[in-house]
């Protein structure tokens, strides 16, 4: 069933009923069993007897394959399916952690747990450092700056986009970084050691 189903969401026109065109189908039901090949009209007689629709699913093959079922039923089914789906997928976003120039150590760890704790639910994390006046005149303040940042969270982040100058705001992005893997899957994933003994009996 669940590759039929795949089969008929690869379709882009799916033909149902009256608009197959071929003379003879293979025809399936809906439990999956075969009935066997049979000229179209007597396939269609078949699913309005049962009050359902013919619908082609491998309009390819030969003789074309049509499956006895409620069509509007599973259109409806794969909506739901699809809403669910997309309901569980987390939106990845962008937040930001915001630090002036002359941060002291204690609020740059503080504003670093914050990124770590933002990039461990998957969120991607704009880290930006504020210039004010004459501030700007020294640039290397705000990347030496981030830097230090970027040590600090290098387990839970990737740079996406290295330090760069926006206006009166040095910003750098992160990622979330990949897993690691952990020491005993990396010994599962070791290839075994040879028998010391040789492989003599």
């Amino acid at each position: 069933m669940k590759n039929l189903v795949q089969r008929i969401n690869a379709i882009r026109e799916i033909r149902i009923n009256e608009r197959i065109r071929a003379r003879e189908v293979l025809v399936i039901d809906d439990d999956g069993e075969r009935l066997g090949v049979m000229p179209l009209p007597r396939a269609l007689e078949m699913a309005r007897e049962r009050e359902v629709d013919l619908v082609e699913v491998a309009p390819n093959a030969v003789p074309p394959v049509c499956r006895i079922m409620d069509y509007g039923k599973f259109k409806y089914e794969q909506s739901k399916k699809e809403k669910e789906s997309r309901k569980h997928q987390k939106q990845v976003a962008l937040r930001e952690v915001r630090m002036k120039a002359k941060i002291d150590t204690h609020d740059l760890d503080f504003k670093a747990r914050t990124a770590v704790k933002l990039l461990g639910e998957g969120d991607k994390v704009k880290v930006s450092v504020m210039f004010r006046g004459r501030e700007i005149t020294h640039p290397q303040i705000g990347r030496e700056l981030l830097e230090k940042f970027q040590e600090r969270v290098k387990d839970a982040a990737t740079i996406e986009r290295p330090p760069a100058l926006e206006g009166r705001f040095m910003t750098m992005i992160l990622s979330p970084a990949a897993p690691k893997l952990t020491k005993e899957s990396q010994e599962e994933e070791a290839p075994a050691a040879p028998n010391a003994e040789g492989s003599h009996p």
